[in-house]
């Protein structure tokens, strides 16, 4: 029941990046929202069962992309199991290392500030080092289950 009522409110996708000891790694993730304007805080909340979250948190320094309309496949991808989610992909580079995907609306150059429980997710709160919007375009929207499609 909860999910259902709660699936009607629409929100944006992203996808959080870092660079790891054996290349790049990310997840998709829901549940992003700015947190506080001074200082600069946002935060997300991946799943507990995410294998990818522990390996990003051991970095410290990570990417918040928030895809555009014209990105659900790589919500697909980012949000499977594959071993290689960056196969094939041509992405670039905050200073920090941390892969920026092509074609996103924002992004957020993140840094961990503290983490806390929420239930069967992890809710993370990160320092805002950099941030950019390099498209003019609109948000991939997830709501009721499915991604919204103009």
């Amino acid at each position: 029941m909860m999910k259902t009522a709660l699936g009607n409110f629409g929100s944006g996708v992203t996808v959080v990046t870092a660079v790891g000891p054996d290349g790049p790694l990310g997840f998709t993730c829901q549940s992003f929202v700015s947190l506080s304007l001074e200082p600069a805080l946002v935060s997300f909340c991946p799943a507990r069962t995410s294998r990818t979250w522990p390996k990003i948190r051991e970095i410290g320094r990570f990417c918040i992309n928030v895809l555009a309309h014209d990105q659900e496949a790589l919500s697909i991808r980012f949000a499977s199991s594959q071993a290689d989610k960056f196969e094939g992909l041509t992405y670039g580079a905050l200073p920090s290392g941390a892969p920026l995907l092509h074609g996103v609306v924002a992004w957020v150059d993140g840094e961990l500030a503290d983490e806390y429980d929420g239930g069967d997710h992890t809710i993370v709160v990160a320092s805002v080092r950099d941030l950019g919007t390099p498209a003019d375009k609109q948000p991939l929207i997830y709501h009721r289950g499915d991604y919204l499609r103009s």
